[in-house]
């Protein structure tokens, strides 16, 4: 595969000029995104290594016109241009047909995926549960101890992993003072303050307090609960976070790349947000859960299709992403037959077993979140898959 190297190449002053504190912020994300080793302590996973074959052009879906909520109908090659796309990977029946990627873009360097990590993530709890290491419904204390009197320590395992815990904790990205900063410092995603002691993750979602409403009665979307969940799966197999992806989703997908993901000063995994990689790649998970082969994760990939507790969708803080849908296992479930991981910055992956169709987007979109922007990208993915 001809790898189509990120240009302009940084010179070691332009580098020295991305840190802590602007990685996320374009122009340096547009860097930092396929780099985020270098930014955030990272374990990595290999791949398989295999040669990856040459890109595939878009072709006739170069012609397909999606609507763009704030410049109306364009082609498809402009509207991922306008909306700050990195990476474009249309799989069907499990083969690329389709690529577009930025000239900023290398195809063979692992890229962020921030919250459609929470999906990789899920796929642990059915894994373990079927090996008869987890407990759906005991409390989230029986396997971190220190989570008791916290919002987790009460709330079942079932309930983290379909975020309905109650927890009193703003998901404000832009945060700058508050808990939200902080947790991002516990991660090492954000630069310590001067004289402050730095926390560790762990102890960071042990001090989170509950909220007001009772365990399970709604949807409530809050990152912690990813980071918690990946503790619990170490917790309760006695193994890392990297072996039990590597083991039970990376080996699977036949990944070629690596997968990377965030640590924190202690090597906690930052599965709420921090795995890279190819485009290429999270549409082989794609696929992997599409077909839903045989294997540990059958049975578990089979309920996420069925989907989550609807009611409770339908209370929450997400609901108008998806009317009709449902939540589970850190996976939407979109009522109209879809399955979807969901990023900041305009990460997606979008599973279409009807049309057969897997499509993977990576982005370095200006904002954590633009709602009218995502409408506009469910759209476009939807007619792609038509297409």
């Amino acid at each position: 595969m001809e790898a189509r190297r990120a240009s302009p190449a940084l010179t070691p002053e332009e580098r020295r000029e991305v840190t802590l504190a602007n990685w996320r912020l374009r122009p340096f994300s547009t860097w930092s995104f396929q780099h985020v080793a270098e930014v955030v302590p990272s374990a990595v996973i290999p791949g398989s290594g295999a040669a990856e074959p040459e890109v595939a052009p878009l072709g006739a879906l170069a012609e397909i016109e999606v609507s763009h909520h704030a410049a109306g109908a364009m082609p498809l090659p402009a509207f991922l241009d306008a909306a700050e796309s990195d990476a474009f990977v249309v799989m069907r029946r499990g083969e690329i047909t389709a690529e577009w990627y930025a000239p900023t873009c290398d195809p063979l360097a692992p890229h962020i995926i921030f919250s459609v990590s929470k999906s990789v993530t899920g796929l642990l709890a059915g894994a373990l549960a079927g090996a008869g290491l987890l407990d759906f419904a005991a409390p989230v204390a029986r396997y971190i101890p220190e989570a008791e009197g916290s919002a987790f320590g009460d709330a079942t395992v079932d309930q983290l992993i379909d975020m309905a815990v109650s927890i009193d904790f703003d998901e404000s990205y832009l945060d700058k003072t508050g808990a939200f900063d902080r947790y991002r410092r516990a991660t090492l995603w954000n630069p310590e303050r001067p004289g402050a002691a730095g926390e560790d993750l762990k102890g960071f979602l042990c001090t989170i307090p509950k909220g007001d409403w009772p365990q399970g009665a709604r949807h409530e979307y809050r990152s912690p609960d990813t980071d918690m969940a990946a503790l619990v799966f170490e917790a309760a197999s006695g193994r890392r976070f990297a072996d039990l992806l590597a083991e039970y989703v990376w080996g699977p997908t036949g990944a070629q790349g690596p997968l990377h993901y965030t640590v924190d000063r202690l090597g906690a995994p930052r599965a709420a947000g921090g795995l890279s990689m190819r485009a290429r790649d999270l549409a082989r998970l794609g696929e992997m859960m599409r077909v839903n082969p045989p294997g540990p994760l059958q049975d578990w990939i089979a309920a996420i299709w069925a989907g989550g507790d609807r009611a409770r969708w339908a209370a929450g803080n997400q609901k108008a992403y998806y009317k009709g849908g449902s939540y589970r296992a850190f996976w939407y479930e979109t009522g109209q037959g879809e399955l979807a991981g969901m990023g900041v910055h305009g990460q997606w992956l979008w599973i279409d077993r009807a049309r057969e169709t897997v499509i993977a987007r990576l982005s370095t979109e200006a904002q954590p979140i633009d709602e009218a922007l995502d409408m506009s990208v469910i759209a476009m993915l939807r007619a792609v898959a038509a297409a």
